[in-house]
């Protein structure tokens, strides 16, 4: 059994945006001497998420805009508030609940070393807190 991880960082440009990632995980899985196992993408932030989906640009506004509208920015979430053990004001709720709804990881096969997504597939790192540099996880296991 081989196991391989790769650690990537990401920078959104905006405060939340879907960042195209599919190249660097297939490049990572692709090449990592596992034939035939499981990619694991992980995010490493509870403020962000990893998703699959078409890669056009109006399916990822459409997508943001409907997040925005389930879980508005300007809204009296508990979250916000002073955190004594942070020593900061926690505004950030909409990027935690955002998160939940996309999810931290996805999970894609990799068969005689290819990498299995839809033809119209992307994976996505969600930024849902700001422009910060971020961590996600590859971790491929299977045989060689």
């Amino acid at each position: 059994m081989e196991y391989r991880l790769g650690e990537f960082f990401v920078i959104a440009d905006a405060e939340v945006e879907l960042i195209k990632i599919t190249g660097q995980v297939r490049a990572f899985a692709e090449g990592c001497g596992v034939k035939n196992g499981i990619a694991f993408v992980i995010t490493q932030h509870t403020t962000t998420g990893i998703t699959i989906n078409e890669s056009l640009p109006c399916v990822e506004k459409d997508i943001e805009e409907q997040l925005e509208r389930l879980i508005p920015t300007e809204y009296p979430f508990h979250h916000n508030h002073y955190l004594p053990s942070y020593g900061t004001i926690g505004g950030n709720a909409p990027g935690h609940l955002k998160s939940l709804l996309t999810g931290n990881h996805c999970v894609l096969p990799l068969i005689d070393g290819k990498l299995k997504l839809g033809d119209a597939a992307d994976i996505y790192f969600c930024e849902y807190d700001g422009i910060k540099k971020r961590k996600y996880l590859v971790y491929c296991m299977g045989e060689a």
